[in-house]
């Protein structure tokens, strides 16, 4: 216990350290424009900002990704509140009535519950995280090797699992994600593995160029289709806030059961943010009785998601930090930030500093949660109405900075040009897996445990001789969980197909069958070809391996041929027609008012942009390439902009790469090829 506090108030002693308070305010300031700008989600901007965090010490690194992971949801509920538009995944429950309520004139009273509950669900986090810390030791402290395994394939499974209804996909995806992370030089054997014989490949494929392709270039291209500015209407009244501050307060214990609930939900990998708002939401309409106000202005309808953004935070990190399991992509980020510091998840995080633990570093994320949200509620309530301008800026003034930022982000971590073309194949990897409905959080939960189960699947062999350690109690026990959390829900949505089914039975008699309704068998589309492409990389991968010996082979082998079945298995579904994806025309319904011509000429044009700014990078290096690149994207772009705006970004870009990254950072640029021939 006296551990445990004097870690306590040192974490919090640290935080106030100047360069730790300067990068948490950094960080509060990056989450807040994330939030409040719709199109670039959390996840994407982690990854931007991760290998700028490479130089930092550990605190600074943790203050300034906690900070922007903790604000961002909180700025997302202004966004939805005033213009019926999630800023994050997390923040859509909140739409129905708060946006209801910005309708009726009360966008200041939603404004104001939204923040305050908010804030609430913030400390309820922070304060869950402390008293779990001690709690969850002794049983992290007992856990060993072949539980630890268990546990990440647990982490993985159970976001496959919730992958929109796309299970098989899901696990195919986190397979790819597992076999990426045997890139390089084997661990056991020294051995290299998928190198191709370049040495780039020696050190494996990092982290950042692969989730900043797969999140970022996707969603700026979305951005680029949309093409209209973010706001679609003049923000309202902002006039009663402090009533819905009263509002929190007045309903204080709906509130705390919808952070409770979140907090519960946050405990269990793969069970995202989105869901746990949802779950909120549904208890704040069940526990009232008026049920009938909900999806038209009831302030409880604003106040059991608002709650429930934050206090997610404290589940995800007991989870992500005690037993080394990503609960989502954004703590699979932040986990790869551990990595890049050199700090093992599991039982060192819970150990005192004096016995070689991390113990203070871990409460400190306790302060920085609340410190970062109060900052954040704060300024929101001064400048709730400038706040509210941001959105109406025009996306085309975004995307260009924003690729600028995907691939200084992606050469910062290595100084490797190499991973400027690794953002651009993961990029166009990504979109096609957005096209066919292919989840894409799974990918990078395989590549970020890949290592760790590799080496686990090792220690266990060694340790209990053979596959002794298969019959381990509490190993079966996880097992068992990693299967009830993979087949539930394929269950539960074959239960609900058979009811609709049955329910219709009376209808479908009614009218005969025609043509287009019997199932097509044989088909070929596009997303036939994308599964037909994924069983040959995988078959490829396998074939490589064939000269592997036993230790360099075991975990691709494992691996490998599972997930090869599967995809095999998604392929001949596709051929019979059960596609669970979208096919590129049909793309056309997730944009109201543009036609299918318009939607694939800006998605041409903006994956020629970023070819363009990787070939001009590769050709004339970043400082000639970037600047030229922003000014003729610009002038010629989709909308071309006005010569004051351009100069002004072109110029910024040019400063951003030369004077801050270059000089003051000391990155080194390569020249680009035709500069050295010359």
């Amino acid at each position: 216990m006296i551990e445990t506090t004097q870690a306590l108030i040192a974490g919090l002693s640290q935080i106030f350290a100047w360069s730790t308070f300067s990068m948490m305010l950094l960080g509060t300031l990056i989450g807040f424009w994330v939030g409040i700008l719709p199109g670039l989600g959390g996840p994407a901007a982690l990854a931007l900002m991760l290998p700028f965090t490479i130089t930092m010490s550990a605190y600074d690194t943790f203050a300034f990704l906690l900070s922007m992971t903790a604000t961002g949801s909180v700025a997302g509920d202004i966004t939805s509140i005033l213009f019926g538009v999630p800023g994050e995944s997390t923040t859509v429950a909140i739409i129905l009535d708060g946006h209801a309520m910005a309708k009726k004139g009360e966008a200041g009273r939603a404004l104001g519950a939204a923040l305050m509950s908010s804030l609430v669900g913030a400390i309820f986090a922070a304060f869950f995280l402390a008293v779990a810390i001690p709690v969850v030791r002794p049983v992290i402290l007992s856990f060993t090797s072949p539980e630890f395994l268990a546990l990440a394939f647990l982490g993985i499974t159970f976001v496959a699992s919730l992958s929109g209804g796309a299970l098989l996909k899901g696990m195919i995806a986190a397979g790819i994600g597992l076999l990426l992370s045997t890139v390089g030089l084997c661990e056991m054997s020294g051995l290299q593995r998928y190198t191709f014989d370049q040495l780039f490949l020696w050190d494996g494929i990092g982290l950042i160029p692969i989730a900043i392709g797969l999140f970022a270039v996707p969603e700026t291209i979305d951005m680029a289709v949309h093409g209209s500015s973010i706001a679609q209407e003049e923000d309202g009244d902002l006039g009663g806030v402090m009533q819905g501050v009263k509002d929190t307060f007045i309903h204080f214990w709906l509130v705390m059961r919808c952070a409770a609930i979140a907090t519960f939900c946050s405990l269990l990998p793969g069970l995202g943010g989105t869901t746990s708002q949802w779950l909120a939401y549904a208890h704040a309409v069940q526990s009232s009785p008026n049920k009938e106000r909900f999806g038209k202005g009831a302030v409880e309808g604003v106040l059991g998601p608002g709650s429930a953004s934050n206090s997610l935070l404290g589940g995800h990190l007991v989870t992500t930090l005690a037993f080394g399991v990503p609960s989502g992509i954004m703590m699979a980020i932040i986990m790869g930030a551990f990595m890049m510091h050199g700090i093992a998840l599991g039982p060192d995080m819970l150990l005192p500093t004096a016995k070689g633990g991390h113990l203070t570093l871990t409460y400190s994320f306790v302060w920085v949660i609340i410190v970062s949200n109060i900052i954040t509620v704060g300024i929101c309530f001064f400048f709730l109405k400038q706040i509210a301008k941001i959105t109406e800026v025009r996306a085309s003034l975004l995307i260009s900075p924003i690729i600028v930022l995907v691939f200084l982000g992606a050469f910062a971590e290595k100084s490797a040009i190499e991973d400027v073309f690794l953002v651009l194949l993961f990029g166009g990897l990504g979109w096609l897996m957005v096209q066919f409905n292919w989840p894409r959080p799974p990918l990078i939960l395989g590549l970020v445990l890949g290592t760790v189960a590799e080496d686990r699947l090792f220690i266990s062999i060694q340790a209990y001789g053979g596959f002794g350690w298969l019959t381990r109690p509490i190993f079966l026990g996880i097992l068992l969980l990693t299967l009830i959390g993979a087949f539930y829900p394929a269950f539960q949505a074959a239960r609900e197909k058979r009811k609709k089914r049955e329910t219709g039975n009376s209808a479908s008699s009614a009218s005969p069958r025609t043509d287009s309704d019997k199932k097509k068998f044989l088909t070929f589309g596009w997303a036939t070809i994308f599964s037909l492409f994924i069983v040959g990389v995988l078959g490829y991968a396998l074939w490589e391996s064939r000269n592997f010996d036993f230790r360099t082979g075991l975990f691709p082998w494992a691996i490998g041929f599972p997930v090869l079945a599967l995809a095999i298995i998604q392929l001949i579904m596709d051929l019979m027609g059960k596609k669970s994806g979208t096919s590129m025309d049909s793309m056309a319904e997730g944009y109201s008012g543009i036609t299918k011509d318009v939607i694939h000429r800006r998605t041409t044009g903006a994956f020629g942009w970023i070819l363009v700014l990787c070939l001009a990078i590769w050709l004339v290096g970043f400082v000639i390439a970037v600047p030229l690149y922003m000014f003729f994207h610009l002038k010629m772009g989709e909308r071309k902009e006005g010569w004051l705006p351009t100069f002004i970004l072109t110029t910024a870009s040019w400063a951003l790469v030369y004077g801050f990254f270059g000089r003051l950072m000391h990155l080194r640029f390569p020249e680009g090829v035709l500069l050295k021939w010359w």
